[in-house]
């Protein structure tokens, strides 16, 4: 007998409620894991070549300019007579004597300068002063600029505008003249404390104006960075979880610390990225006028400036920090376009 139900009938169906099968939980089964926003990052950054060859050759540099030079047989600051203005994977004529002998002798692959320094230890050790800067100018900007934007975003209104208005008028200083004055001013008092002070005998090897740069760095660069975070902030702090945090009583140190900024962290690694060629960029530009790192510690802009005399003759020491230089700022820039490519949620696929 044909059980014919009327469809406008109430009455319930009892296979409705057997236990799916096999084949139908399969059906249910998602595609794709869930993941993090790390994870998902870190995903998305693994599909950009160029970015990861972008990765790769700043490793590369890292290991050029921090480790080879503890097992390079000379120093930046070594002066090897009769080795003056050599050329490319030249010797003197001592070490040709010395080969002749049965003497091992390294050779000086990228040649020496007038003072028969080798061109490629220096190379390293500006490679690592610029690398130094970048990075540390840049966390020195993540911290003061993510601080104060996030203060000045929270609280909005008149603190929002006064701390705008300090941001704009720090626009208006001028960088290089800022770095002239500091490096006259504190000349002398930094020397006395390298030589009186224990402890601050770097002061002496690094040198006042790359001390000055770091200062300026500290007083100026913060501001792009505190805009940018202001901006996060202001979309972020009408969210439910921080009316929710405040509900319960959370401090406003605390939401800012544990809830805005950790929520603006992809942008923050993006924007400390990018912010790292635009440091190395100008401790080169200020090396290159004179108001760098100390002589003899090398730094790529001071070595090109110094090669501009001899261009004509030695037009090598000019190009090999000119491409040292280019490598390592192309480098961070492809990988900063990768990492926001990556973490920004509005390219999500």
């Amino acid at each position: 007998m044909d059980d014919k139900r009327n469809p406008l009938s109430f009455q319930l169906d009892v296979s409705d409620f057997l236990p799916a099968e096999e084949s139908e939980k399969q059906s249910l089964v998602v595609m794709r894991e869930s993941v993090n926003f790390w994870k998902d990052g870190f995903r998305r950054l693994k599909k950009n070549k160029v970015a990861m060859i972008s990765l790769v050759v700043i490793i590369l540099i890292m290991i050029f300019a921090f480790v080879l030079p503890s097992f390079y047989p000379y120093s930046y600051e070594q002066q090897i007579r009769g080795s003056e203005n050599l050329g490319l994977l030249q010797y003197s004529e001592d070490e040709l004597a010395r080969r002749a002998a049965g003497e091992k002798v390294f050779p000086h692959f990228l040649g020496t300068d007038s003072l028969g320094r080798d061109t490629t230890i220096r190379i390293m050790m500006g490679s690592r002063i610029s690398l130094l800067v970048g990075l540390i100018a840049s966390a020195i900007i993540l911290i003061i600029g993510s601080t104060y934007g996030a203060i000045s975003g929270y609280f909005g209104g008149k603190i929002d505008m006064i701390m705008m208005r300090i941001v704009d008028i720090i626009y208006t200083i001028p960088d290089i003249l800022i770095i002239i004055l500091l490096s006259v001013t504190l000349k002398y008092p930094l020397k006395d404390l390298a030589a009186n002070v224990k402890g601050f005998a770097w002061i002496d090897i690094v040198g006042v104006g790359l001390i000055s740069i770091f200062i300026v760095f500290s007083l100026l660069y913060w501001v792009g960075m505190s805009r940018i975070v202001r901006g996060q902030i202001l979309s972020l702090k009408e969210q439910d979880y921080v009316i929710a945090a405040k509900a319960l009583g959370a401090s406003s140190g605390r939401i800012i610390r544990k809830h805005l900024l950790t929520n603006t962290i992809g942008t923050l690694i993006v924007t400390t990225t990018l912010q790292i060629p635009s440091a190395i960029f100008t401790e080169s530009f200020l090396s290159f006028i004179g108001l760098g790192v100390s002589a003899p510690m090398p730094s790529l802009g001071s070595m090109a400036s110094q090669a501009l005399n001899g261009i004509r003759s030695y037009p090598h020491r000019l190009m090999a920090p000119a491409i040292m230089i280019s490598i390592i700022i192309l480098s961070f820039n492809l990988l900063g376009d990768g990492l926001r490519d990556a973490f920004d949620p509005k390219l999500k696929d």
